[in-house]
This record gives C-alpha cells, structure tokens and sequence, in this order.
C-alpha cells in the first residue's frame, strides 16, 4: 500500500498515479495552525503579522502590514508616504536588503528534524514572489506603472531581489532538506491578468526562471501558489521549471491549461471559494461542490482538489471539505484510474 507521500509525488511526476484524496494529508504539519508547510528562518523577513495581529506591522523591508481577524491574508499598507520605494529610478537609496548571512537556522532545522520523512512530504514556503515584492514595496498603481514605463529599473530592481531570493532558498535546502519549495505569486484578478503577458514575458519571466531552475537544480520540487487568472501563461510556466501550479481558479479553463501543457504541469485547486468559504454554506452545499469540483477536473488525470487559497476562512469548511475530499476522491480515483 502507498504512503501519502508515494501518492503524492505520483501526481507530481505523472507517474500512473491512482490516488484521489485530502492532498493535506501527504504533507507534514507544523505549529502554524492548519498549513502543510514550514516557516524558515529567511521567510520572518517578509512575514512578522499575524492573522489578528494588528495594524502597520513593519516587516525587514520596512513594508507595513495590516491584517484583520477577519481576512483571510495580510495587506500591505503603502498608502502615501507610507511607500517604502518612493521614485523607481532611485529605488537603491530607499532600502537595505535584509541579511542573511547572519540568520538563527537552530529553531529551523529543529523543526525540520521533527518531520515524517518516510511517510509525508516536507514543504517550505519561500514567500512573495517577484511580482507581489515589487507592488508591496512601492503600491499596486506604482508598480503598474512603473512595469509599463520604467521597465528596466523595474527589471533591474527585481533582478537583485531574485538574487536575494535564491540566496534564501539556498539557505533554506542546506538547513532543512525540504521535499518542495513552494512560491507565492498572484499575477492576476478573477478573470484577466494584471499584466499583459507580453510585458509578463518580457520582465518577470526570465526572473522567475533563475528562481525555479536554482530549486530545481538543487532536486527540489518547484510549485507556484498563484490563486488568480494565469491561464495566459500556463506554457510559460512548465518552461520556467513550475512543476504544480497550486491555488488555481476555476476561473481559468483547466482542462484546457492541462492540454496546453502537455500534462507537464500538475493542476492543484479548482474549487470555487466563494461558494464554500461562506458563513451561508451549508455542509451539503460543501460536500456537493467537493463532488462537482472532482467529477469535473479529476479525468484529466492532472488534478487534484485543493482550496485555492490554502484555507477557508469561515469556521467548519475546511474540515467538511477535507473530509468529503477523502470520502469521495477514492470513489472518483476507481473510476478515473481504474
């Protein structure tokens, strides 16, 4: 009988899996209640608020955060003069990169040693992609502007970010030996993307790339949280090294993403969270989407379910969703797989 993990890394490498299932389940736990991944020493540069925390918490970058008991994630508060990158041509003189060289790794690597490597799979998040760096430093209609108008200060400032970036995650695999890596990155709204692709392409795609082949190149797997319209890029992605594309939407089209990418990017996703993650979401309308979400996607033999924005919000879904996942993913999976 496979373990978790087995199953798992099944879907991963498309390698005639047979399991349908609460994907949680594969995944060690750890002390941040109700995520399958492990917070490192590098990641408290981006994240030092917590769900309830408070309001204009500073993170290493000098970026201010809010984040309200009743939200599910935190925002950065750059309102006015509160921006940390105020001009984008002098984007140098308004911040220091946070040092690595000097991280407590003692608390991480304990952690790590407290993993069920035999039979779950160790995720470590390495937070704020390139794109979501760029708009908390400096404001979401600065940053728009300045990828349309000052590309290449745009380019160049986030060049030295992946440096940066690639530099933690290094640290991390050294200390910790995770299975997968895990990106967030949300390049999109509900039904388009942010940016044109064309631009997408031009500046933030060869950065991504140096990012995923580093991980890649070090025998980690390379996921990408991005729970928004990406559909656009889906090819873009498998070439730049994404192996799961976690968190998307039913907005996009992901039989056809699968098709586009030759079964070379593994879907994790698809259920719709406003229709669950509500305070008027009965247990059976939870349980009847869980069903439709895998009767749906399932056959493309690509796909396996997932809340898109990691957690409900609303107290109970996540336990009713999980539970019909491990119901009726079997059901499915027999069907599928045979």
């Amino acid at each position: 009988m496979s373990t978790p993990r087995e199953n798992f890394l099944k879907h991963v490498y498309n390698d005639d899996p047979r399991w349908l299932g609460d994907p949680f389940q594969c995944f060690n736990y750890t002390p941040l209640p109700g995520f399958p991944f492990f917070l490192d020493a590098a990641a408290n540069a981006h994240r030092r608020v917590t769900r309830g925390g408070g309001f204009g918490v500073p993170d290493a970058w000098g970026v201010l955060w809010d984040w309200p008991a009743d939200q599910p994630g935190p925002t950065p508060d750059n309102s006015g003069a509160k921006k940390v990158i105020k001009d984008i041509t002098r984007w140098r003189e308004f911040f220091d990169f946070p040092d690595l060289d000097n991280l407590d790794w003692t608390e991480s690597r304990k952690l790590a040693e407290t993993a069920d490597r035999e039979n779950k799979i160790v995720m470590v998040q390495s937070p704020r992609g390139m794109f979501e760096f760029s708009h908390a430093m400096m404001g979401f209609e600065d940053a728009l502007e300045n990828y349309l108008l000052e590309p290449d200060d745009m380019y160049d400032l986030l060049s030295a970010y992946t440096d940066w970036k690639i530099k933690a995650a290094g640290l991390t695999i050294d200390n910790m030996q995770p299975d997968m890596i895990v990106n967030f990155s949300d390049w999109g709204a509900k039904r388009q993307m942010f940016l044109p692709p064309r631009v997408w392409r031009e500046i933030l795609k060869p950065l991504y790339g140096r990012f995923f082949a580093y991980i890649r190149s070090r025998g980690v797997i390379a996921m990408n949280h991005c729970d928004s319209f990406a559909e656009d890029v889906c090819e873009d992605m498998v070439e730049i090294g994404i192996q799961i594309w976690q968190g998307c939407t039913p907005e996009n089209n992901i039989p056809e993403i699968i098709k586009r990418t030759g079964g070379e990017l593994m879907i994790w996703g698809g259920v719709n969270m406003p229709v669950i993650d509500d305070p008027n979401a009965t247990e059976e309308i939870i349980r009847a989407h869980i069903r439709e979400t895998l009767d749906k996607y399932a056959p493309t033999k690509r796909f396996v379910p997932m809340y898109c924005s990691w957690l409900p919000l609303y107290p109970g879904v996540n336990e009713i969703g999980r539970d019909e996942m491990e119901k009726y993913g079997p059901v499915v999976a027999k069907r599928v797989f045979g």
